[in-house]
């Protein structure tokens, strides 16, 4: 018999296996995105030094600019400067969704981004830096990232909100720094805001809004036979994953030791774009590498397979960035 070792135990080994202190970090993390985007920018489609395509201007001054060498949005002038998603319908937000952005904090500078929560009646404020702090709610609640103001300006930071039945979770990098377990405010739409000028603007890049998620993973697995991911990242055009992937990653550890019959085909998928050879083998080395890191959390070699299927079965047609976006994910299907 197998001696026993923590779930706990495990996620950490698999962690500092595949990528050191960056996975160890994120060893908590509890995070996992909806199950179906309706909006993502990473602004590489946009032309430097103009205003992004996908978004609309509501006050002040904005604009796509690089910052060590990656395109961002810059929030460069207005008390608030304030824009937002360009999206077809004025009410896109349901219960449940998650956001997810990437926020540049400068220390000369206003080193917040603040995030508009709307609905029809009014709209709700969550000011995001050193401390996040909620406005407008009826019970307005703060929490403080960890090391403060110093250890959190002049470096990128992955921010993660979580709306689901009147319960808002917001997370920074690895840390869940502020749980407002009753809003009393269902919101419908949202926008971005900041303090900004040309020496110091307010820089975000890597926008995500997906809606959906919070069903029991066996369940839905039972029901559909696969689980659609797209809470499982990797750099830019390559199989690296990233550690923000581990609310995910832990999720599927944990469905496969409660399931001992359970077997999984792990499958790699992407957008149109590109060669289509390339893309089919980056899927397979994006499918493998998940593989990988199940297999350093305990999970025996047999219940897994892993296969890339390019861009050969999409679920969305290739020619908008959403769509794009939902056919590059990572599916677990039982086998």
């Amino acid at each position: 018999m197998k001696p026993f070792v923590p779930v706990a135990l495990l996620q950490l080994l698999a962690i500092t296996a595949v990528r050191g202190q960056d996975f160890k970090a994120y060893q908590n993390y509890d995070f996992v995105p909806g199950d179906r985007i309706i909006f993502e920018d990473d602004f590489r489609s946009d032309t430097d030094g103009e205003f992004p395509a996908h978004w609309k201007l509501l006050a002040g001054q904005a604009v796509v600019n690089k910052f060590q060498d990656e395109p961002v949005f810059a929030l460069t002038d207005g008390n608030y400067a304030r824009v937002a998603p360009r999206i077809k319908t004025d009410a896109y937000l349901s219960d449940p969704f998650t956001v997810e952005f990437d926020f540049y904090p400068k220390s000369g500078g206003f080193a917040h981004i603040v995030l508009f929560l709307t609905n029809a009646d009014g709209e709700r404020q969550l000011s995001v830096g050193d401390e996040i702090a909620t406005s407008g709610f009826e019970h307005d609640l703060a929490g403080s990232y960890p090391g403060g103001a110093e250890a959190f300006v002049d470096k990128w930071h992955h921010v993660a909100l979580v709306y689901q039945k009147d319960q808002l979770k917001c997370y920074l990098d690895q840390y869940r720094v502020l749980v407002m377990p009753d809003a009393g405010f269902v919101p419908t739409a949202l926008y971005f805001a900041g303090i900004g000028d040309q020496e110091n603007p307010v820089l975000f890049k890597n926008v995500r809004i997906a809606s959906g998620g919070g069903m029991n993973l066996i369940d839905k697995l039972l029901r559909e036979g696969k689980l659609v991911s797209h809470g499982i990242l990797f750099d830019v055009n390559q199989s690296t994953i990233k550690p923000q992937s581990m609310g995910t990653i832990g999720e599927i550890v944990k469905l496969l030791q409660q399931n001992p019959a359970l077997k999984l085909e792990i499958g790699g998928h992407t957008d149109s774009d590109g060669d289509a050879a390339k893309n089919l083998a980056l899927s397979q080395a994006r499918a493998d590498a998940v593989k990988r890191l199940l297999l350093a959390a305990g999970i025996d070699a047999s219940r897994l397979s892993s296969k890339g299927y390019g861009a050969s079965k999409p679920v969305e047609p290739n020619t908008t960035p959403e769509g794009k976006a939902n056919n590059r994910r990572v599916e677990f299907i039982k086998i």
